[in-house]
């Protein structure tokens, strides 16, 4: 099993820095794009919809995706869809989490399938957009994310006690969350002694936020963002713990679906984008 994870994982990082070094924005914009309609499918299905129709809606978000390509957006997008997209997460989050697991699929499937699909076009939309901004920015939000995840991770490895969604995650404590936030704070600290140190291509979401918040404002915002990293991991685990899987799919090879690696990516890009004013 650890083998086939490193493996995959070795493939994939090889794609994505190929994109990335390819001449635009577009070679990685069409491989988010893959990946998102991959992650449309597995939604799909986690929210009962059949093989037939999953496919459909899958084609159905890579269709919506390029066209929201041809039309500039990855170059110029209006900030007012990053604001609406994290209002939809707050709302669709706050349903979901306070319906739990048992109540989930008793929501109209309809529903449950705009709320996936467009959460996910924002998404990827937000993430071609920040690409567009330049590498050093887009990096620094997978950084947030990741780091935060990996101090929470360690943090409640050491200190947890207090179950922070029980019947959702068992596995995930306040203290963990405390930490991958502190995680985060240190990480951009470092991050923004780097963009002072170094001619990067662009500036990091930090220093973008040190600069249109001021430093309190930056951290309240980076507090804010590693809150809705979470919100996003406890929504996916709370839609397979409703449909009775372990995993989204079976499509990355010793890690799962699309969605068990983006699920916390999911909110932050957009809302990301709003809070640093592109």
């Amino acid at each position: 099993m650890l083998r086939t994870r490193v493996i995959t994982a070795l493939v994939l990082v090889a794609i994505l820095l190929g994109t990335l070094m390819a001449p635009g924005h577009a070679p990685f914009a069409l491989l988010t794009l893959m990946l998102i309609a991959a992650a449309g499918w597995e939604w799909a299905r986690l929210n009962q919809a059949g093989q037939a129709l999953g496919l459909v809606m899958a084609f159905a978000l890579a269709l919506t995706c390029a066209a929201t390509l041809r039309a500039g957006w990855t170059e110029d997008a209006p900030s007012m869809a990053w604001w609406l997209a994290g209002a939809l997460w707050l709302l669709a989050g706050g349903v979901a989490l306070r319906s739990g697991p048992q109540r989930w699929p008793q929501l109209p499937r309809v529903a449950r399938w705009i709320i996936g699909l467009v959460g996910l076009w924002a998404a990827w939309l937000a993430i071609s957009r920040a690409r567009a901004v330049g590498i050093n920015f887009m990096l620094s939000v997978f950084c947030l994310v990741w780091a935060a995840d990996v101090a929470a991770y360690f943090g409640g490895r050491a200190f947890g006690r207090r179950k922070l969604a029980p019947a959702i995650s068992p596995g995930k404590s306040w203290e963990g969350v405390w930490s991958g936030m502190l995680g985060v704070l240190a990480l951009a600290a470092l991050w923004i002694t780097l963009d002072r140190s170094f001619d990067f291509d662009s500036p990091s979401l930090y220093s973008r936020l040190a600069q249109e918040l001021g430093w309190p404002g930056m951290v309240l915002a980076l507090l804010a963002l590693c809150g809705i990293s979470v919100v996003g991991d406890l929504v996916e685990s709370l839609v397979k713990r409703a449909a009775g899987a372990k995993d989204s799919s079976r499509l990355l090879p010793g890690h799962g679906g699309v969605l068990d690696r983006v699920d916390a990516l999911l909110p932050v890009f957009p809302i990301a984008l709003a809070l640093a004013g592109i």
